[in-house]
């Protein structure tokens, strides 16, 4: 049980496309005069490159997207802070904006962290179509994911065998099989990533992102960030203030809570889901929730079976119930699942926790929750012990009885025994100076609370951190069916707009 990725549209994630690139025709962009010499604050920078954009080639997993799209690859430092050592190669995708009035490049990243931009962002166009008249849509593989490095700290026979692993452990035996198996896992990213595990981190990344703007040949940088993807945003305006040009940032995570604190944000934010789902069923949340936790401890003392021959485990039932609170429109699948779960039969959970985990019927399994682990233990220097985490269990189980244990025992395993330490206790997101930023924030979001919202607009000073509400369900408010906040979220971005801080949309 990997902590809940903070991403976007991972109902959707099984049937994205993954593309790679290959730089036989095109050409665009490249970097304005001012910007060939300085790529980040502080510090001397690597000659910013031309990006040879080419048709995007198929994979072994999926085609090639439509001819609307090219692919190119920037080369980017390794390490930051030797500009001029060891490069890595960031895999990018594009497609040109439609219309004569272009305003730029908007550069997309969809949360984790370690989605997947480049497979992501064909599946994402028509939601941002308006966009496109104006913009070039964009987006790329961060650095140890996917086309960019991609670090995968276990192959799909050793994945599936952690599975039987008890992540909410009730004996002595089962703590020990589950932070050795925490530790392997840390082993297995070390030897995969080499010294890359050691530049993955979210500053890394933000500084990669100004030399995408300047390759794109961009004075200013306009951005789309969903979930993590907010975060994100948020460490670039910090460090580049002044190349903050239109950002908007929808599905916030919150940049004042510690590794801890994300971790009871988000067993708030999903037990608020769950109680949302069994309201909308004409359910009471306290007894639909109870009802739900102890099937969850029946499971735990005998799995269900299920058509293909393997066992539903308490942690599989407990990430199928996660993956369709992250949008309301999966609500009827859940309810399905849970029914044949109470008659015996685990199938229907099982499919929602393998769509969650990224297995197909091969089973082989996407790294998403890899390159998040690796990404997030580089960021956050926070390691509760064993010992700690089992002390703040009461805490956790007394906030979700269907979640807290999942995440309470979480925040000691997930970067247990990690092989690098960890860079700070929270992200320095403040931006003075900046331009205003858009900070979207959904009332029912389970895995980035609202409240997170509003923290990060503080975070971003008075004046930049401008806040949109809307009063809906699901992890992400825009294209989420929303015309109030899909037509203001335009307006900021096609045109310049900045609505009232505080607008809601109901």
């Amino acid at each position: 049980m990997a902590r809940f990725v903070r991403g976007a549209a991972l109902g959707v994630a099984a049937a994205l496309l993954a593309t790679g690139c290959s730089g036989d025709d095109s050409s665009g962009g490249g970097p304005s005069p001012d910007d060939r010499s300085s790529a980040s604050r502080g510090g001397s920078a690597p000659v910013v490159p031309e990006l040879d954009w080419g048709r995007c080639r198929a994979t072994d997993d999926a085609p090639a997207p439509g001819r609307d799209w090219q692919c190119a690859t920037l080369k980017a430092p390794l390490d930051w802070s030797k500009p001029d050592g060891d490069t890595i190669d960031l895999a990018l995708i594009r497609a040109k904006a439609t219309g004569d009035d272009r305003i730029g490049s908007l550069l997309f990243n969809f949360g984790g962290p370690g989605g997947s931009g480049v497979s992501t962002l064909p599946a994402y166009a028509g939601t941002a179509s308006q966009l496109r008249e104006r913009y070039d849509l964009v987006s790329w593989d961060p650095r140890g994911v996917g086309a960019s490095g991609g670090i995968r700290c276990r192959d799909d026979k050793e994945i599936q065998a952690a599975e039987s692993i008890d992540v909410t452990p009730d004996t002595a035996a089962e703590e020990e099989a589950y932070f050795q198996d925490a530790a392997d896992f840390g082993k297995g990213c070390a030897e995969d990533a080499g010294k890359l595990l050691a530049h993955v981190s979210t500053t890394d990344t933000a500084r990669d992102m100004d030399l995408m703007r300047q390759a794109l040949g961009d004075d200013k940088m306009h951005y789309f960030g969903i979930s993590y993807g907010t975060e994100l945003g948020g460490v670039y305006a910090h460090l580049f203030p002044d190349k903050v040009g239109r950002l908007t940032l929808d599905a916030v995570v919150d940049p004042a809570a510690d590794a801890v604190g994300h971790a009871e944000n988000q067993t708030r934010g999903f037990q608020r889901a769950l109680d949302d789902y069994l309201k909308d069923r004409g359910e009471d949340p306290e007894q639909g929730t109870r009802e739900i936790a102890d099937l969850l401890e029946r499971i735990d003392a005998e799995p269900l079976p299920t058509s293909s021959g393997r066992k539903l485990t308490q942690t599989l039932a407990v990430t199928g119930i996660v993956l369709p609170l992250y949008s309301e429109s999966s609500w009827p699948t859940l309810t399905s699942a849970l029914e044949a779960a109470e008659q015996g039969d685990g199938t229907a959970l099982l499919a929602l926790a393998d769509g969650y985990n990224e297995r197909d019927p091969s089973g082989h399994y996407g790294t998403t929750t890899h390159s998040q682990r690796v990404i997030s233990c580089l960021d956050d220097k926070q390691r509760p012990t064993p010992a700690e985490a089992k002390e703040r269990l009461p805490e956790f189980e007394k906030l979700s009885p269907v979640f807290g244990a999942f995440l309470g025992w979480d925040t000691a395993g997930w970067c247990h025994r990690w092989p690098v330490p960890g860079q700070h206790d929270t992200p320095e997101v403040s931006a003075p100076g900046a331009a205003p930023i858009l900070v979207v924030g959904n009332t029912g979001d389970p895995a980035t609370p609202y409240e997170g919202a509003r923290r990060m607009a503080d975070e971003l000073g008075e004046g930049i951190g401008v806040v949109l509400t809307w009063e809906g369900a699901g992890h992400g408010a825009y294209g989420s069916g929303s015309s109030c906040v899909d037509s203001t979220v335009n307006a900021y971005l096609l045109e310049g707009r900045v609505p009232e801080d505080g607008k809601v949309c109901s």
